[in-house]
């Protein structure tokens, strides 16, 4: 039987509570080795110290086989060396993981092997250490065959030497570069780290020159728009799960399918044992009813936060507090079959082209809004630039950058700037097929755009350029916006990077107006949504094409101050 770690029928498995490991041609003699050790370790932080056995954990005993029983004891090698594992909140995951730690520390037969546990936090981390050596603790036997060293959280075989360290992701230098074994406790909280993407190279680069180790993955789901080094993890794990990819991996993830968690389909409770396997040890049912009561009075990011952490849904967009009330209907306003330039120019009776930003620690957004000739709905395409210094400067979204690039919606420049060329050949392709009413601009720091654009016609004296007020001069184009996507009339292209601007819009209000500003300062761009708000400004204005007269006098401020 082959290593075959697909577990396609995980649906039927999650719906009937069963494993979700499939079945592997496992070293029955390791498996039951570990199991063994496993079942009889106490866990040190319950009324009368019991065993993981007696504590009811069978859920976890398929995962604790998996892992040691791909050993290979003839040629030392572990034919599974990569366990991707998604579980909600308060299912035992820390406990569990110590667990599995100390019982891969005893059956470990590499002299001197490391072993790295990572925590999110120092508290955390510190919490796992003395679970950890709880667990040690708690058995006379293994008393004596650790050593701990509690300032540096380490604990370490006598024997063999091998040692288990715990490190704080938020405060810990974290290489993995000497690891045989490497436990991610909260992958998605680790992969926010700028170092991320390398740290992983280096475990798997540690692997590589020791085929006995392992990285495990422990994780709930993100409380954000899964993105970055996270959502490459998740991704590449569900499409081993699927059978889409094969590689040395162990999916194992506590996740409702797609169809039963859309319009609060989650909220079911007769779901919530699926993807909890500690329901009624670890995880009450009462309690999560209650934190669902109190998370439908609070709204919208209470409910998002409760269903990504206890329920491992899947948040389509960032719903913060503040957020931009369009964001909330972002996701589905976007085009089933999704939108190009090309359709948009080929659909629409006339467009406005938006744009935002362009300093070098900037995107420089672009927004086409067409209005649609048969519907009149509003059709909206994006694109976004970038120096290449921003991946340098912002490497906290260097990955999300990368992938945005990957996907088509963004474009990476060298030095020599080809971001304003490439702008610039967009809305002369507009203004050539007839359907240009105007371009709006933030007038702040565009003298070579302007310059640019007027080599193809299109000037402030043509009135094919507007400078568009900002800040509270956006109000209606914003309110505008989000009315329109709320009754379906705006429609999109389902760009991730424009989802991932709106989800980063701030609101600030006042007594009598309001502003959109970003979530955090540098790392939450928000340019191409800016860009949009521009060419809303216009298209609200029921422009026709190339012939407008006179937009309201709101919009028209000198280019140049």
């Amino acid at each position: 039987m082959a290593w075959n770690t697909a577990c396609p029928d995980w649906e039927d498995r999650i719906l009937a509570g069963r494993t979700l490991v499939p079945d592997l041609p496992l070293f029955e003699g390791e498996a039951a080795r570990a199991v063994r050790i496993f079942n009889r370790l106490r866990i040190p932080d319950v009324i009368g110290k019991p065993t993981m056995a007696e504590a009811g954990t069978e859920w976890l005993l398929p995962i604790v086989r998996a892992i040691c029983g791909a050993y290979d004891p003839a040629t030392d090698r572990r034919m599974i060396q990569e366990f991707f594992w998604l579980v909600p909140k308060k299912n035992s995951k820390s406990s569990g993981a110590a667990a599995i730690m100390v019982t891969v520390l005893i059956v470990n037969r590499r002299p001197l092997a490391e072993a790295l546990l990572v925590a999110p936090t120092k508290e955390i981390a510190n919490i796992a250490y003395k679970q950890a050596w709880g667990i040690i603790q708690a058995d006379p036997e293994l008393a004596k065959l650790f050593h701990g060293q509690h300032h540096v959280r380490t604990i370490t075989h006598r024997r063999t030497g091998a040692s288990l360290q715990i490190k704080a992701a938020d405060t810990d230098v974290i290489t993995g570069s000497k690891a045989t074994y490497t436990l991610i406790d909260e992958t998605h909280v680790f992969a926010k780290k700028p170092r991320a993407a390398d740290v992983f190279v280096e475990i798997r680069g540690a692997l590589a020159a020791r085929p006995d180790g392992f990285l495990i993955q422990v994780t709930t789901q993100s409380k954000d728009t899964p993105a970055g080094v996270f959502k490459q993890e998740l991704e590449t794990a569900r499409r081993v799960r699927d059978g889409e990819m094969a590689l040395p991996l162990l999916p194992i993830l506590y996740e409702l399918p797609a169809r039963l968690t859309k319009d609060g389909g989650w909220k079911d409770r007769t779901l919530w044992p699926l993807v909890n396997p500690n329901m009624g040890r670890s995880v009450d049912e009462g309690f999560l009813a209650n934190q669902l009561t109190k998370a439908d009075q609070e709204g919208p990011e209470a409910l998002a936060l409760l269903a990504s952490q206890h329920f491992n849904v899947e948040i389509g967009m960032g719903l913060r507090a503040n957020r931009w009330p369009g964001a909330e209907f972002w996701e589905r306003a976007a085009e089933p079959e999704g939108l190009t330039l090309d359709d948009l120019l080929h659909r629409s009776e006339v467009i406005c082209i938006g744009i935002d930003g362009g300093g070098l620690d900037d995107l420089f957004g672009l927004a086409v809004v067409g209005r649609d000739s048969v519907t009149r709905d509003w059709l909206a395409w994006t694109h976004a630039w970038a120096h290449k210094g921003v991946l340098e400067r912002r490497k906290s979204i260097a990955t999300k950058l990368r992938e945005f690039e990957a996907a088509g919606e963004m474009t990476i420049v060298a030095d020599e700037l080809d971001d304003i060329s490439a702008i610039v050949a967009i809305a002369e392709r507009v203004k050539d097929a007839g359907l240009l009413a105007c371009i709006g601009v933030d007038p702040a720091g565009l003298g070579e755009l302007i310059e640019a654009f007027a080599e193809v016609g299109i000037t402030q004296d043509e009135k094919l350029l507007i400078g568009v007020s900002q800040g509270y001069g956006l109000m209606n184009a914003i309110k505008t916006a989000e009315r329109k996507l709320a009754s379906g009339t705006l429609r999109h292209s389902g760009s991730g990077l424009a989802a991932w601007c709106a989800s980063n819009l701030k609101i600030e209000p006042t007594a009598t107006a309001i502003r959109a500003t970003k979530q955090n300062a540098g790392d939450a761009k928000i340019d191409v949504a800016m860009a949009l708000f521009n060419a809303v400004a216009l298209m609200a204005t029921n422009p026709e094409p190339a012939e407008i007269s006179d937009p309201s006098d709101f919009l028209r401020e000198p280019l140049f101050a």
